[in-house]
């Protein structure tokens, strides 16, 4: 993990992905405060390649709704993520996170779903509860690609995707798999899978980027997600790569 263990701005992530074709990003946040929120913006402001923002905000404070006000002056900020890969069960299915949740339609904000494979069934439970908010999936619900078995993540991926407010991000897979030892059809079964389910209409191109850099370079993730688009449209792929997240996050 040491090559991910310091701080990485705009400048960097132009020069990782100098060799694709990529132009505009969404910055996700990395640290759960409400001050980053205001860090992102100020990079934003001058680096236009950071089209919008994904921050962090408290879902259990009881001025929520007062915070989520204050955000709304700054409209590049279009939705929020909570680390909830890191928390439990109860907390993810407590009553207060998931008023808190309800909110956001109000406000016309998405929410990004972060968490592992084994947490996709409390997910489930949150999203129904929780119906018409936009959410998109982080990183395909982090498979378990390195011990080859993603029977369960499959079974639970078809029943998130039933949700037509449940978009998906194919980002994250190489970080989930073997670094040194996966092959490329480990990787394209999980895509068939998430493109079997969502269909290429609420699936968005994401790089998992610094992070992806503890297996690969970027650019070999571009490379890889880049070869298996090409079996599909133009029209397709276009959405894959931009239309739906222009869409998602407007």
């Amino acid at each position: 993990m040491d090559v991910i263990r310091k701080d990485f701005m705009p400048s960097d992530f132009i020069h990782a992905s100098r060799s694709t074709p990529i132009n505009g990003c969404i910055a996700v946040q990395a640290d759960q405060s409400e001050a980053q929120n205001h860090f992102l913006l100020s990079l934003a402001d001058q680096n236009p390649v950071i089209k919008g923002i994904v921050g962090w905000i408290d879902f259990l404070n009881p001025n929520l709704e007062e915070r989520l006000s204050y955000w709304k002056n700054f409209p590049l900020i279009k939705g929020w993520r909570h680390v909830l890969q890191a928390e439990t069960e109860d907390f993810i299915l407590d009553k207060k996170f998931i008023n808190g949740l309800k909110q956001l339609k109000t406000f016309n904000y998405a929410y990004d779903l972060l968490c592992y494979h084994d947490q996709l069934k409390a997910i489930i439970k949150l999203v129904d509860q929780v119906p018409n908010q936009p959410f998109v999936l982080d990183h395909c619900g982090k498979p378990n690609i390195k011990s080859k078995n993603i029977k369960n993540w499959s079974e639970d991926i078809k029943t998130l995707a039933q949700n037509q407010h449940i978009n998906c991000k194919l980002s994250g897979l190489l970080t989930e798999a073997d670094w040194l030892n996966f092959t490329e059809n480990q990787i394209f079964e999980c895509f068939d899978i998430v493109f079997d389910e969502f269909g290429v209409d609420r699936i968005m191109y994401g790089s998992d980027w610094p992070v992806v850099s503890v297996s690969r370079p970027y650019s070999d993730w571009f490379i890889l997600v880049n070869k298996y688009l090409s079996q599909f449209s133009e029209l397709a792929q276009q959405q894959f790569f931009s239309g739906n997240a222009e869409r998602f996050y407007k």
